[in-house]
């Protein structure tokens, strides 16, 4: 299903880019060609074609984004790893039950602090 959807939002993709290029902000693009001819559609009828073919891309671009969403396939391998950080996490230590190791300063020794040898 999964694969189904992403295919279609690939198609839709295509065609709404191909509808957006083939338009003309100033009423030209592909409705200017059929100026001369009006065999079919006139030309207006083919400005609201593209717009309307516009929209429902767009739309169903959408749409499917949203399906794709909820198919994507869960596997047990996502459940377990998801469940093997949650153990970690519980099981790390807590900031404050880490020890405070001594720092590294020099001790200066005062003549007060010193003890005398044992033979004096």
């Amino acid at each position: 299903m999964y694969y189904l959807v992403t295919g279609l939002i690939l198609v839709a993709s295509v065609l709404l880019v191909l509808i957006v290029l083939v338009q003309n902000s100033k009423g030209g693009g592909l409705a200017s060609n059929f100026a001369s001819s009006n065999q079919v559609m006139g030309v207006r009828k083919t400005a609201d074609f593209l717009e309307k073919a516009t929209w429902g891309l767009a739309i169903s671009l959408l749409v499917f984004s949203l399906v794709a969403t909820m198919s994507i396939p869960r596997n047990e391998s996502d459940i377990v790893s998801t469940s093997l950080m949650q153990e970690q996490i519980e099981n790390a230590p807590q900031p404050g039950a880490i020890p405070n190791l001594p720092t590294a300063t020099p001790e200066t020794a005062t003549p007060e602090n010193e003890t005398p040898p044992a033979g004096e």
